[in-house]
């Protein structure tokens, strides 16, 4: 389906609503053929993790909001543990940006952290 389909977070379906549509001409046509995808999560609790598990097995690079958990907190720990050996499984790579977001990537997909500017 593509980035701008549902997305399956912790608190249920979000719908395309949530995300705006800039209308760049020409993206609506290569969207089909994409490899990857970037998909957007919120990670509630561990049910959450199956999803993005899932996404990132499928070839797919996800953003996990984690803002309903401390870093410090232990359900958080064990999920970040089972995030590490995802991307450990499929030669990709994880990384957190603060406190409010896990980037999981799936093979060959390196995130860098340095930012831009």
């Amino acid at each position: 389906m593509g980035i701008m389909s549902k997305i399956v977070g912790g608190g249920g379906q979000h719908t395309t609503d949530e995300y705006l549509d800039l209308d760049v001409e020409g993206v609506e046509a290569s969207r089909g053929d994409a490899g990857m995808s970037v998909r957007i999560a919120t990670i509630g609790g561990r049910q959450d993790v199956i999803d993005i598990k899932d996404a990132v097995y499928d070839g797919d690079l996800v953003i996990a909001d984690i803002t309903r958990h401390t870093t410090s907190d232990d359900t958080m720990k064990r999920i970040v543990d089972e995030l590490r050996q995802v991307a450990e499984e499929v030669d990709g790579d994880i990384a957190q940006k603060g406190d409010d977001q896990i980037i999981v990537a799936p093979t060959d997909v390196a995130v860098a952290r340095e930012k831009l500017n």
